[in-house]
């Protein structure tokens, strides 16, 4: 297993598979990532190994030498779910060090933690219960505004998808060129809702004639079979 792993690039990791970071296995899944599962408890190790087509590091995630094992230089993204924040602070920090270019993303519970997850290198910090009341009160205030949301999928299970179209990736006749000229809506039936600029400030809604900047993305939304025409063309 140590061998397969070391031989993984621009993988995921998941550090606890508790009820977070079972969600988020089985999202990454969905979308076919390489996925290196931290879980230093035996119950849910066997778990993991009944129902996951995953790797598993057995230990400890705020541990370097564990981080090391599953595969953190080469990693393109670690989810570190602990139930501490402290727990998650540390393999924050730890992450960040050995690699600089990873994006990471964590758990909090406080809103104290917050800050501090960040400031140690945090790419986002997501705190599951503030968004759980959140979503509960917007229920109450625009409901059939969130229950269209709801019924959106970023892994095409639904009547509604949303997908990401990185610009390095289109075809070399698109570099510099515009939304428009990219004609998705009659290509595929896809829609542009958002834009995401080199500098990762987000556009909702861009104007059709915004440039196709290197480094930048294309937030689109469609049905399944018009995302699937739109990563067949692109």
């Amino acid at each position: 297993v140590q061998k397969d792993i070391n031989k993984l690039s621009n993988h995921s990791i998941v550090c606890g598979y508790g009820r977070n970071g079972k969600q988020a296995v089985a999202t990454l899944k969905s979308h076919k990532k390489d996925v290196v599962v931290i879980e230093n408890k035996n119950k849910l190790i066997q778990e993991i190994e009944l129902n996951e087509d995953v790797f598993i590091v057995k230990g400890d995630a705020t541990d370097d030498s564990v981080l090391l094992k599953a595969g953190i230089k080469k990693a393109g993204n670690l989810i570190t779910t602990l139930p501490s924040d402290a727990s998650n602070l540390y393999v924050v920090l730890s992450a960040r060090q050995l690699n600089q270019s990873c994006t990471l993303i964590s758990r909090a519970s406080d809103e104290s933690s917050y800050h501090k997850l960040k400031i140690a290198g945090a790419d986002n910090v997501i705190m599951p219960n503030k968004l759980g009341g959140a979503h509960m009160a917007t229920l109450v205030v625009t409901p059939d505004i969130i229950e269209f949301i709801d019924r959106i999928s970023v892994d095409g299970a639904s009547s509604s998808s949303i997908e990401e179209l990185v610009i390095e990736k289109l075809p070399k006749e698109y570099a510099n060129k515009s939304i428009l000229d990219l004609d998705l809506r009659n290509k595929t039936g896809c829609t542009v809702i958002g834009f995401k600029k080199p500098d990762n400030e987000y556009v909702v809604n861009p104007d059709p004639n915004t440039k196709l900047l290197p480094n930048s993305k294309l937030i689109i939304i469609g049905n399944p079979e018009q995302i699937q025409k739109l990563n067949e063309l692109f």
